[in-house]
């Protein structure tokens, strides 16, 4: 069995609703253009304060994904 290779990207993902709705749409929108992906794993969460109130959860991950040297030539094609 061949050995896999997987690759791991920072990605932050907005809401004005949740931490958990800013991560949920930095994954599905990361899905769309990174094939196999295997891992999300919240490292940080953050607010954005304006005007002395919260407008926006800012959730950031790292992703891992199964690297292809079919459709990536190199390392840093995305």
């Amino acid at each position: 069995m061949p050995e896999s290779i997987y690759k791991v990207v920072d990605i932050i993902g907005t809401s004005e609703k949740s931490w958990e709705d800013a991560a949920k749409s930095a994954v599905e929108t990361a899905c769309k253009s990174l094939r196999d992906l295997r891992i999300a794993e919240v490292t940080e969460f953050d607010l954005k304060v304006e005007n002395n109130k919260v407008v926006a959860f800012r959730t950031k991950l790292k992703l891992s994904f199964k690297y292809d040297p079919s459709v990536q030539k190199n390392w840093n094609e995305f």
